[in-house]
Formats: C-alpha cells, structure tokens, sequence
C-alpha cells in the first residue's frame, strides 16, 4: 500500500526549515501509528509537487530518516516504513480527566506563604514598554558564536563531557576559565575543589540554606530583599529576621546576637543598588568572626558598573572562610542558560555537590562545555562589553527621563546594575498603579513582594532596562508619570 501524498501538509508553523518539517511530519505519522512498517511513501516527485517544495528538499529529508531507521530505501521501487522504525506504545486515553479525590492538603509537607514573587503578567513581552528586571536582550546575545561553541561542544573529540555523569565533578574547562578569569575579577583566590557549578543563583543559594539552616537556626535577610531568597528560607523552616538597609546596604551593626547565616548583596544591594563601602564589608567580616555566623555573599551582576570600578567582593577580604561566594551567568549571558556556581571552603563544597547529585545530579554537561568555550575564545567579554555600552546608554536616557518628569528615585542611581529602584508618592499603592500601567502598554514591577511581608511597603517600585529599547524609555516614563499625576493617590485594590 502507497501512502498518499495527500496524507502531508505543511502549515503555516515557522519552526525549522522545510526539510526539518518534512522529517517532522513523518515522524509523527510513523509514531502515532498512521503510517504502518511496510508501507511505500509517496515518491519525492510527487510529494513535492504536492507541497510544492523542491524534490531535492524530499530527497534529503527521505535520505535522513532511512539513517534514521524511519525508512528504507529498496532500489528502484522507492521509499518504504521501515519494520524496525520506533515504535511510541499508544493507550486509550480515559473519556474524561478524573479529578483527584485525595485532600493534597494533608500530605504537602512543605508549602509556601502564598506569595509568587514579583508580581508582573506573564505575557509582558507582548507589552511596548516592559520595564522588567532579569531577562536578556536578544538583540545583544551572541547567537552565532553560541551556536559555533555548541558545535564544537558536540564533537567528536568532547563526546566523553557531553555524555558521561560526572556528578562527583564539574566540566574541567568551566571550572578553569571561573577561576582564572571570573573570579580574579573579584579579587577571589580559589582552587578547583572550592568550586560547585550550579542551575543558576538560585540553585546555589537554595544549596546553601539547606546545608546551613534547620528549624533550630537563624537567617538574616535583607529588607528591603531577593524574594525568591525568601521562598527559599520558607523550606527550611528556620527563623528569618528581616534587617533594614539604608543608603550603604546592611548594617553590621544592627544584626541580631544569635544569627548563624546572614544573606548579602554587597555590591549593588537588591533591589535598591546600593553599594557596601569597604569599610562596613570589613566590619560585616569582624562580626562574623566575632559572632560565629557564616555570611552568603550574592554577587549578581558585578560586571554592570558604570560610573566607577566594581569593589572588591565580601569573599575576596574573607581570611577566616566563613564566606560563601554566590555568582551567576544569567544576567550576563541569558536567564535561560541557568548557570552558576559558588565559591567555598571544601568542606562546604563537598556536601554541596553530594547534595545537588542526589537532586539533579550535575547540570548538563553540553551546557557547561558550550559556555566553556564562549568564554576562553573572548566571546563572553566581548559580550559583556556589549551589554555595558548598550546598557549605560539606556541608564543614561532612562535617568534624564525620570528627572525630566518628576519621579522619585529611592535606591542608588550611580552604583551601576540595570535597573532603578524608585518610590511613589504619599498614597499611590504601585501594585494597583501596575494594573492600570498595564492597560497602556506598560509594565513596572510594584516593590512590595521586596519587604518582610509582616511589614510590606506599597509605594515603590523597580524600573528595569534590560529589555525594553532606548527609544521607548522616554514615553515609557512618560506614560508613568502621567498615570501616577491623573490618578492621585491610588488606594490598595
């Protein structure tokens, strides 16, 4: 039996090329049990005159899924199902999707507050003004040479870090490049056994609190802070005393006598930038020592310093080690890559990598040998050097426009990073101000989910440029300060 050229349609769908889409559809038919093993295909002339693509185009595609074992190839009679093609094991699904009938409320042992974080829509890239913190410009990531040191990544000669399960270490070269290059940066000496890659910032302070903290121990956050270091916390089910910031970051003076863990953002505090001047980063160092706590030094976006030459790092001024050294390539590279790692005394690391085996083993290791080779062949930097001019102009248009029309700047503006931590005036609750921004194309992250929820500020809010153009910045502001003048002060919805 021949199947039917009529049996295959191209839609409309953009992903691949039409080769790919080709392959796809008979894939597809062969998986769902469509097109049965021993079953001829229609000939690529009149495939292709019926898709209307190039015969070559079915050519290639036939020629691909017989190395595949999808097809078969017999002479002069054409394509053929192969009998050995996989097979994808189909069940009838039931009529209806029964609800579950048991009460989860009694068997989820750990449950959050009920806070999602930063509030902003989900679809925000569709809005013309997303004034969001975190997610990268494509316009700015280097796909091409990321797609090159993928590549190279799966050659044949690297087959061994692509494939095997090295949980009991990380990629050699990954590991190298952050201790010859990153962390000198910092000022930070380390060996490779100091050093854990990790799914991101967040995989990384997530390991820690759960080394560190018990239900019998207390952490110190920030306040205003990271939410999702919150979340975090909550898992542990220690004891977390929020301390307030001021225009230097934490206080070292006013941590409590009995902290055991002290969360920081030194080197542009979140979310209001601030910086940690040296001589306070000394005195956070002098009370740890003399309190006995252990400090976890978050050093996000180090490399986003405009106006004055990034400090050196909490960890680089650590004699005793009671620093653990969090850093991350999200924001400089792209959110989506979830890379990571930490810096620690081997004692800490150890338990740190046989804690993250026993949940994701290691992070892939395609992924690590990729940015290995982004970062030694100078991609990395030329990138990071991108980022910086694109961003500092940004900052710079972004400044003048909110001078230009009157709001209130309540963080740092000159301590770098890629966003501005501002303040509403007297009455204005900015998650409500969010929702009406929303319905003019513009979306502002309201600063509340920032605070100890026992104590939540409502009237500020974080301004981001990371992802919106420069050209839109100023009507951005604009539509801000328009809908904060006309609206007045703006109860709590």
């Amino acid at each position: 039996m021949t199947i039917p050229a009529e049996a295959f349609f191209l839609g409309d769908e953009t992903g691949g090329t039409l080769q790919q889409r080709l392959k796809r559809l008979v894939v597809e038919g062969i998986l769902s049990g469509r097109f049965q093993p021993g079953e001829r295909m229609p000939s690529s002339r009149a495939l292709a005159r019926h898709l209307g693509v190039s015969r070559i185009t079915v050519t290639l595609a036939y020629t691909d899924l017989v190395a595949d074992d999808y097809l078969v190839s017999r002479g002069r009679s054409g394509y053929f199902v192969s009998r050995s093609a996989p097979v994808a094991p189909r069940f009838e699904p039931p009529g209806k999707l029964a609800d579950s009938q048991v009460d989860w409320s009694r068997f989820l042992a750990h449950r959050g507050s009920g806070e999602s974080g930063i509030d902003r829509p989900a679809d925000w890239q569709s809005f013309r003004y997303p004034f969001i913190y975190g997610q990268a410009d494509p316009t700015l990531f280097d796909h091409q040479n990321w797609r090159l040191c993928a590549l190279q990544a799966l050659g044949q000669k690297e087959f061994d870090a692509l494939t095997a399960d090295h949980y009991e270490r990380d990629d050699p070269k990954l590991v190298e490049y952050i201790l010859r290059h990153i962390l000198t940066r910092r000022g930070i000496a380390a060996r490779p056994e100091n050093v854990l890659v990790t799914m991101g910032a967040q995989n990384a302070l997530w390991l820690a609190a759960q080394l560190l903290l018990t239900q019998r121990r207390t952490a110190v956050v920030e306040n205003p802070g990271y939410p999702g270091l919150r979340q975090i916390l909550e898992q542990t089910r220690c004891r977390t005393i929020s301390v307030d910031v001021d225009a230097a970051g934490l206080p070292p003076e006013t941590l409590p006598g009995d902290a055991d863990v002290v969360f920081t953002t030194v080197s542009h505090q979140c979310p209001t930038n601030a910086t940690m001047p040296l001589a306070r980063r000394k005195a956070l160092l002098d009370r740890a020592m003399r309190d006995s706590f252990v400090i976890v030094e978050d050093d996000y976006e180090f490399e986003m310093a405009f106006r004055q030459a990034p400090s050196p790092s909490l960890k680089s001024l650590d004699a005793a080690g009671a620093v653990i050294y969090v850093g991350s390539f999200s924001k400089s590279l792209a959110p989506g890559l979830r890379l990571g790692f930490l810096v620690a005394p081997v004692a800490f690391v150890q338990e740190a990598r046989r804690m993250r085996a026993t949940v994701l083993r290691h992070p892939p290791g395609l992924m690590q040998r990729t940015a290995a080779h982004f970062l030694a062949l100078g991609h990395y930097d030329a990138q990071i050097n991108r980022m910086r001019k694109t961003y500092a102009r940004r900052r710079q248009v972004m400044e003048d426009a909110i001078a230009a029309h009157g709001l209130t700047v309540a963080g740092a503006s000159d301590a770098g990073g890629s966003c501005f931590w501002m303040r509403a005036p007297d009455g204005v609750d900015t998650a409500t101000l969010a929702r009406r921004l929303h319905l003019r194309g513009v979306v502002i992250e309201p600063g509340a989910s920032f605070f100890d929820p026992a104590r939540a500020e409502r009237g500020y809010y974080r301004l981001a440029y990371s992802s919106i153009p420069t050209e839109r910045i100023p009507e951005g502001i604009a539509i801000i300060a328009r809908e904060i003048a006309a609206s007045g002060p703006i109860a709590a919805a």
